[in-house]
């Protein structure tokens, strides 16, 4: 009955997500993506390695399905929509069921066993339904975050099950086979064999000597599903370029910005407004300018290590959050500093912490709390959605949410142009080279605006902008 309530609210709050369109990744990920349009001449090589520089780069699974999806109605949206509900209902239900069967072992049944089918069902509807996780659904690309957050959990959820079973190999394999596959899905996956060591020394072993003689074999062959994310990250050349140390950023500059960016992903988790699909996180200059979180930071990692000795299973979540997110707001590069999606899997562990502490200081009250803020999430989700109904509606958002974000006036314009809008495409044009004067698709995107009016001299000039900004810009050249 607690799984019915749970994916029924889940089909509830995304129902509106059908309504979406194809924006931004999704053009070079569905649209116009060689490898998965046509199913039966599908080069595997070209498969795994995916669309060079884009979201798909090295991820096989994701481009799989896309494949899949285009198989069965090319271009229409509909399958694409299911698949990614499909997804992220399997995910809620299996947060839902690893959750109980955790505040069932041993080590916490005494203090919520007999509150654990609500407590868990609390845990999984908050997190499903919150509006923080339309970035992973609704967009459509972003199913790379959602099917490596089912794996994740599905790794844990199997390993889980194998220490409850009489016939433990075949989760054991199925536990494997889940974490291979979401190697196959993004590089955050990188982290899951690490907490499956972790969960198996706090939650079961009684030593690490324990983990090692029982069960070493397990750990073994998950750490050896490494090898399968290196070849991938090899085969793609670091993503296209688009994330790794090879990238024209200091890793340094980075790691501070991510200082603000990690407490700016909390606050989302505890009050998502504003959210934003784009949030045009310019990297800091120095120290200076984020000591204040960056010490707020270091306190919570030391808190985070404190709990991990004094209270381990609170400390797990804190792991569980800071090894998550770690591959994307560490000191490795990405070309864009923050986006929500990233927050998938993290969020678990903070309405976890959460939702347990109300029980701690509430008792039964907590769980009507629960009810009211899932309800509230539920609807703020079913009305996010709507923002991807069209691309012009999404980079509008964006826009009155971040009005100095260039690449959502330089979007907002593309769209404009191509709708025969031109004068207004200009001033979007005009007003992302405001925003940032080293934009080089503004630059090009004014170009055209230009030439459309037959400006050719002014295109030209502005052609010649985007170049030295951009000499790699094939179109400018063209043009």
């Amino acid at each position: 009955m607690a799984a019915a309530i749970l994916a029924t609210a889940i089909l509830a709050a995304y129902l509106t997500s059908f309504r979406g369109a194809l924006v931004f990744d999704d053009l070079p990920g569905i649209a116009n993506n060689p490898t998965i349009h046509d199913l039966r001449r599908i080069d595997l090589l070209l498969l795994a390695i995916g669309p060079q520089g884009g979201t798909l780069s090295g991820r096989p699974v994701p481009n799989l399905t896309l494949a899949l999806n285009y198989a069965i109605s090319g271009q229409s949206l509909w399958s694409y929509h299911a698949f990614n509900l499909l997804v992220h209902l399997l995910a809620g239900l299996t947060l839902f069921g690893l959750v109980r069967r955790t505040l069932l072992r041993p080590r916490l049944a005494a203090r919520f066993g007999d509150r654990s089918l609500p407590l868990a069902l609390a845990i999984a509807a908050l997190w499903s339904l919150h509006p923080l996780q339309t970035e992973s659904v609704t967009y459509l690309v972003q199913r790379v975050e959602s099917l490596m957050g089912l794996c994740y959990l599905l790794t844990l959820y199997c390993f889980v099950r194998a220490l409850e079973s009489s016939r433990p190999r075949r989760w054991f394999v199925g536990a494997f086979f889940a974490c291979l596959t979401g190697m196959g899905c993004k590089e955050v996956m990188v982290s899951a064999p690490l907490l499956v060591l972790l969960y198996d020394r706090i939650f079961v072993a009684d030593s690490w000597r324990e983990v090692w003689q029982r069960r070493r074999r397990t750990h073994a062959a998950l750490f050896g599903t490494w090898l399968l994310l290196a070849t991938l990250i090899w085969a793609s050349g670091g993503r296209g370029g688009t994330a790794g140390f090879g990238l024209e950023t200091a890793w340094w500059r980075y790691a501070l910005t991510q200082c603000r960016v990690i407490l700016d992903y909390l606050k989302l988790s505890l009050w998502p407004h504003p959210l934003v699909f784009d949030h045009n996180v310019r990297l800091v200059s120095g120290l200076g300018e984020v000591w204040l979180p960056a010490l707020a930071l270091l306190g919570l990692l030391a808190a985070s290590v404190y709990l991990l000795f004094r209270r381990p299973a609170a400390g797990f979540l804190c792991v569980w959050f800071f090894a998550i997110l770690a591959p994307t707001s560490s000191v490795v590069p990405v070309a864009d500093a923050m986006f929500e999606h990233r927050m998938y899997l993290p969020l678990a562990a903070v309405i976890a912490l959460v939702v347990l502490g109300l029980h701690a200081r509430l008792g039964r009250v907590a769980l009507p709390v629960c009810v009211v803020v899932a309800f509230t999430l539920g609807a703020v989700t079913a009305s996010r959605n709507l923002v991807y109904a069209s691309p012009m509606t999404l980079w509008a958002d964006v826009i009155r949410k971040v009005p100095d974000n260039a690449r959502a006036h330089d979007s907002l314009g593309a769209y404009l142009f191509a709708d025969g809008r031109i004068s207004e495409a200009h001033t979007q044009f005009t007003t992302a080279l405001q925003c940032d004067p080293t934009f080089a698709p503004a630059h090009f995107n004014l170009g055209r605006a230009l030439e459309s009016a037959g400006q050719f001299a002014a295109a030209a000039a502005a052609y010649e902008a985007a170049l030295r900004y951009n000499p790699k810009l094939a179109d400018a050249h063209v043009n």
